[in-house]
């Protein structure tokens, strides 16, 4: 489980397909203190396990195995050696909550379709499939490549957001363009909701 709240923009090391599956390797600074081999590290919003931990200086490179079905519901896809992607280590019992609660299992791609500058802050507008958007609401919560963020207004095939400068300096959106792929994963509590009211309906 994760709040949202991005540590810092780790940098991928790292590709290399394999047999059984697809190994990750991503250097990381402040995310990576007291990952131990097997502990859960949120990475663009995909909860992965870190299988190895490697020093390297004053940063650590941290290990993911991912499976293919990983691969392709993911960002992950698009990214290269040099890429940034948004790191947070999983929740503590006795942690702060300070965005919402975050799975790490994606529901989909959205696709950047407006990315710019509005005055101090950046707008972000995303274009989503169905099963994302029908649990977006306006001043709800989402979360975009891990990021646990405000929706801002929904329309029928999108949703906004903004963006304000600490958020674009610590995380991997400074490097995103428009056309680019984000891992979204909706609130989970609609989820429940919504399963919860079919049940009744079906009574």
């Amino acid at each position: 489980m994760f709040t949202g709240i991005v540590e810092e923009a780790g940098v991928v090391e790292k590709i290399n397909p394999g047999k059984k599956s697809i190994e990750l390797i991503v250097r990381a600074t402040a995310a990576g203190r007291g990952v131990k081999p097997g502990d859960s590290v949120s990475v663009n919003g995909c909860c992965l396990t870190a299988v190895k931990i490697t020093a390297a200086g004053k940063a650590r490179l941290l290990r993911f195995d991912l499976l293919q079905e990983s691969w392709d519901r993911t960002n992950f896809q698009f990214a290269q050696p040099g890429s940034l992607v948004n790191l947070e280590r999983s929740l503590r019992a006795n942690g702060e909550l300070g965005g919402h609660f975050v799975t790490g299992h994606v529901d989909g791609l959205g696709k950047i379709i407006r990315w710019e500058r509005a005055g101090r802050d950046h707008v972000l507008d995303i274009a989503a499939p169905a099963d994302v958007m029908r649990y977006l609401v306006f001043k709800g919560s989402v979360a975009v490549d891990g990021m646990s963020l405000t929706v801002a207004a929904v329309s029928k095939k999108s949703f906004r957001i903004w963006i304000i400068p600490h958020t674009f300096e610590i995380t991997a959106l400074r490097e995103r363009q428009v056309g680019d792929a984000v891992n979204l994963e909706a609130d989970l509590l609609g989820k429940y909701v919504e399963r919860f009211m079919s049940l009744r309906t079906k009574k």
